[in-house]
């Protein structure tokens, strides 16, 4: 199961350098259609956009893959449960003396 999660951590990862960078690269060689039409400002503008929205679209995708991913519910050690509740319904010793303070003030 390990493997897998990292497998796909690293194709996720590696999605988000090169989503980007392809974008990029194709506005600034003119493969794609219609790029050669707009200003160098607005080629840049539009190429820096899809590339960002390129990157959240990959880590969208990642989310929803780690969503799908079974989860077996963990139980907690009933020892440590058990020592757990004990130690909630101890009195310490602070709650003891300031409640003892109190006594004394009134």
């Amino acid at each position: 199961m390990t493997a897998g999660v990292i497998k796909k951590f690293f194709i996720a990862s590696m999605f988000m350098w090169i989503a980007p960078l392809a974008i990029l690269y194709g506005f600034n060689h003119n493969f794609l259609r219609g790029s050669t039409d707009l200003s160098p400002h607005a080629m840049t503008l539009l190429s820096g956009f899809l590339a960002v929205i390129s990157v959240n679209i990959v880590i969208a995708f990642y989310i929803w893959m780690a969503m799908k991913e079974p989860s077996d519910k963990h139980e907690p050690d009933p020892k440590f449960l058990a020592d757990a509740k004990a130690s909630i319904s101890q009195p310490t010793g602070e709650a003891t003396t300031s409640s003892q303070s109190q006594k004394k003030q009134e």
